[in-house]
């Protein structure tokens, strides 16, 4: 009973603190999203994605620094306290959770296995000054411009893309993708699903994942304008020009990717809009931002780490948790 205890314990405290978190992640992004609105789109998505994975990383690091150092150290080995039927639910829930986070998740890393694969054959490398990664035309229905893959990414372009678009607009299209490269979207968006996954029996977040996929592309988008007016409007000229080619009714497959256009293509009116407004004052507002701008998710997980240790440090905090998981079992039996 002792070890059964324990596991039940452990995963409803990770769902508990998770929802937790998230809902009130998510609470104050809906009170922040209008006053930073104004923000670098580089900044937000910073921001939003630490919102998004701080909750996990708390909860993870709250079960496994004090939850389970209590248990362990306090919690005698003959116990005689079972596991209620609150708490089991709890527990179930949890890693029902778990187990379909880690099928989602492996149900997407083959999909975009097959994808690549699919893309591969057949598909013509390409050499491109801007881009460290692989490069491919491929023949394609849909106009993609996409970076493909977390670990390994590699960039396709559609032939009907590159025939279609200007030589100006092409190197525009890229320096997009090439800002999606720079921050790690694509790792980021594996991240995030997970997030989501584990939280599938109790959503919320959905908005964060909404709010942080529109302003990557913004961000990328920015990216691409700090290089220079003439940049802006190619690739607004560029992303006018690849919505008109989208056959009707049809939808990019792409589990983990960035394409040009986003998740969604009527988005594409806002960011033309924002990239006449960056062309005009010549990326030098983006580039100041950059300089300052601290990296928001970097903040959450080392300002977490030291929470932690500065909680370790007194065993009295320890003995207090011992005694609120005591509270919990009886509170959940």
């Amino acid at each position: 009973m002792y070890e059964l205890l324990g596991i039940s314990l452990v995963l409803a405290a990770l769902l508990s603190l998770n929802a937790l978190a998230s809902l009130v992640a998510a609470t104050l992004w809906r009170l922040l999203a209008k006053p930073t609105r104004r923000w670098p789109a580089h900044t937000r998505a910073r921001i939003i994605f630490a919102m998004r994975v701080g909750p996990l990383i708390l909860a993870l690091l709250s079960v496994a620094g004090l939850l389970l150092p209590a248990y362990l150290l306090y919690e005698p080995y003959s116990t005689k306290e079972v596991v209620g039927g609150k708490l089991g639910l709890l527990a179930f829930l949890s890693a029902l959770g778990v187990t379909l986070a880690l099928w989602r998740g492996l149900k997407s890393w083959s999909a975009t296995r097959s994808l690549l694969r699919q893309w591969l054959d057949g598909a013509e490398p390409i050499a491109i000054a801007q881009v460290a990664i692989p490069a491919f035309i491929i023949e394609h229905p849909f106009p993609v411009i996409a970076v493909v893959g977390s670990i390994r990414p590699r960039l396709f372009v559609a032939r009907r893309v590159l025939e279609s678009l200007t030589e100006e607009e092409m190197r525009a299209a890229i320096a997009h993708e090439c800002g999606h490269l720079a921050t790690s979207d694509n790792l980021k968006r594996v991240f995030l699903r997970a997030c989501r996954d584990l939280l599938t029996i109790v959503p919320c977040g959905r908005s964060l994942d909404r709010a942080w996929a529109e302003n990557a592309e913004a961000a990328a988008d920015e990216y691409a304008a700090t290089q220079g007016s003439a940049v802006a409007l190619n690739l607004a000229s560029a992303l006018i020009a690849i919505a008109r080619m989208i056959p009707a009714g049809s939808r990019p497959t792409m589990p983990v990717a960035a394409f040009l256009l986003g998740d969604e293509a009527d988005g594409v009116k806002g960011r033309v809009r924002r990239l006449l407004y960056l062309a005009g004052s010549d990326g030098r507002r983006i580039r100041r931002a950059a300089k300052v701008t601290p990296r928001a998710e970097q903040w959450v997980f080392v300002s977490s780490l030291l929470l932690l240790m500065v909680l370790l440090i007194n065993s009295s905090n320890l003995a207090a948790m011992h005694d609120a998981i005591e509270h919990a079992v009886r509170m959940l039996s």
